[in-house]
């Protein structure tokens, strides 16, 4: 008899605040700092909130990208990702709300991949759809722009 997968599950996190500015985020036995940068008043010590959510989001992009290749059997090699976003801080400086705080996030990946175009395409549209953190920026009104560049996968990895 087969073992069905839990769909659905309740992440459990804590969060101190060390400061006004530091928080030591906690997931299973994994810590994370979140800090502002020392001309914002913070120790330097982590990636702010926002640099936060964009790094989970490229994160997100190589571990759902890998699992969907890995799935149709198509090789992946290393990934690089690079961002760009427009960030409307009025809100975080408390001088009105913004409903929509990024306007636009910008990602070009490049991924050694033995993958054909139309393998690839289908990668990309299957990403759309099960990247959870793309679907709730998305959700929340900004578009994601992603540039793809397929490199050669190198014969070492091919046959890894």
């Amino acid at each position: 008899m087969a073992i069905r997968p839990k769909t659905q599950v309740t992440m459990k996190k804590s969060a101190h605040g060390q400061s006004h500015t530091r928080t030591m985020s906690r997931s299973r036995d994994v810590y994370s700092i979140v800090d502002e940068p020392a001309e914002r008043g913070g120790t330097n010590l982590g990636l702010t909130p926002t640099e936060t959510l964009m790094s989970a989001l490229m994160a997100c992009t190589n571990v759902i990208t890998n699992k969907i290749a890995h799935a149709r059997g198509v090789a992946m090699g290393e990934m690089r990702i690079a961002l760009e976003t427009d960030f409307d801080r009025r809100g975080v400086g408390l001088i009105e709300e913004v409903d929509v705080p990024f306007t636009e996030v910008r990602m070009s990946v490049e991924v050694e991949t033995g993958a054909t175009e139309a393998q690839l395409a289908e990668i990309r549209a299957d990403l759309q759809k099960f990247c959870p953190l793309a679907k709730v920026i998305r959700a929340a009104g900004t578009p994601i722009t992603e540039t793809w560049t397929a490199l050669p996968m190198p014969a070492a990895k091919e046959h890894a």
